[in-house]
C-alpha cells in the first residue's frame, strides 16, 4: 500500500503493513438540524446506557455533554446575530453541532494509560479496551477536550468515550452515527479524503455569506497533530464549548522532567554545599 499520511505515533508504523487507510469523521455543522439522531443510533448500537432523562431547562439540550454515557452530544446554540451578514432585520440564529471524540493525532489519553487499555487501531483511531481499563481515571484530565470520562454508575469506574464504531470498521460497516444522520452532516471515510472535501466546502460556505465559517481540527499544525474527526462551524469554537486551542499536554513531559531534574541537582547540591560548609 501507499505510504499513508497524517502518520500518528504508533500508526502506520505499529501494524508493520497492516496499516489500513486513517479514517475519521468530518462534521459539517451547516446542515446539522438537530435531531439528534446521531445520539440514539450511537446509544443503541454501543449498548449505551441512558443519561438519567433529566430536563436541564439548557434550550433543547437534554444531553449537556459527551461523557461515559454519552459519545455523541448535538449541541444547540442560540444567538442573537443574523443567520447572513447583511441581513440584520433577521437577528436570531441556530446553531447546531454533533460533538464526538476527536480521535487526535497526538492523543494524550492514550500517551498516559498505564495499562495499554487506550490503542491506537489499524484505522487510526483510538479505543478504550473496556476489558484492560483499571478505573484509574489518568485518561481523563490528559484530554484537553473532556472527551473521556469514568462511569461512575452502579460502582463501574471504567473510562469510556466514542469507539468510531470500531467493531463496524473492522466489517468494513460506516459508523452509526453517520448511517442515522438524515443531512449527511456527520461525514465518514479516509482522513486525507475528508480534509479535501472540507477545504473545498469552506470556499463555497464563505461564498454563501457565512464569513465566519471556519474548520476546527483539520490542521496537523496544530496542539495535537490534527483531529481524527473534525468539523466546520460557523463561529469560533468557544461559542460551541470548544477550546480555541487544544493542546496534548504530554508534548511537554520531556521537558517537564528536565526542568525537574535540574531542580533536583541544584538542591542537592545546594544542601551538600551547606553540609561541608557547616563541618568547616
Amino acid at each position: 500500500m501507499d505510504e499513508p499520511q497524517l502518520t500518528t505515533e504508533s500508526w502506520p508504523q505499529s501494524y508493520d503493513g497492516q496499516a489500513q487507510e486513517r479514517m475519521g469523521f468530518f462534521t459539517d455543522t451547516t446542515v446539522c438540524i438537530g435531531c439528534k439522531a446521531c445520539e440514539v443510533a450511537c446509544k443503541e448500537w454501543n449498548l449505551l446506557p441512558d443519561d438519567g432523562f433529566i430536563f436541564t431547562a439548557n434550550s433543547y439540550d437534554n444531553t449537556g455533554a459527551l461523557g461515559s454515557e454519552t459519545w455523541r452530544h448535538v449541541a444547540f446554540i442560540e444567538q442573537d446575530v443574523p443567520l447572513f451578514e447583511g441581513e440584520e432585520d433577521n437577528p436570531m440564529r441556530w446553531l447546531m453541532s454533533s460533538d464526538v471524540c476527536k480521535h487526535c493525532t497526538s492523543a494524550a489519553c492514550l500517551n498516559v494509560c498505564p495499562t495499554g487499555a487506550l490503542f491506537r487501531t489499524e484505522f487510526g483511531t483510538v479505543v478504550v479496551q473496556d476489558d484492560v481499563c483499571n478505573g484509574c481515571g489518568m485518561c481523563v484530565p490528559a484530554c484537553p477536550f473532556g472527551v473521556i470520562a469514568r462511569r461512575e454508575r452502579d460502582h463501574d469506574g471504567r473510562a469510556w468515550k466514542c469507539t468510531l464504531c470500531y467493531d463496524r470498521a473492522k466489517d468494513g460497516l460506516t459508523p452509526a452515527c453517520a448511517s442515522a444522520c438524515p443531512t449527511e452532516s456527520i461525514q465518514y471515510g479516509p482522513l486525507d479524503e475528508l480534509r479535501e472535501r472540507a477545504a473545498k466546502l469552506l470556499e463555497t460556505v464563505k461564498a454563501d455569506g457565512f464569513a465566519g465559517a471556519r474548520l476546527y481540527g483539520e490542521s496537523p499544525d496544530d496542539g495535537v497533530g490534527g483531529f481524527g474527526a473534525f468539523f466546520l462551524l460557523l463561529d469560533e469554537p468557544e461559542v460551541y464549548g470548544l477550546p480555541p486551542d487544544p493542546v496534548d499536554p504530554t508534548h511537554r513531559l520531556g521537558e517537564m522532567w528536565r526542568s525537574a531534574g535540574v531542580a533536583g541537582a541544584v538542591l542537592v547540591a545546594g544542601v551538600a554545599a551547606a553540609l561541608v560548609g557547616r563541618r568547616r
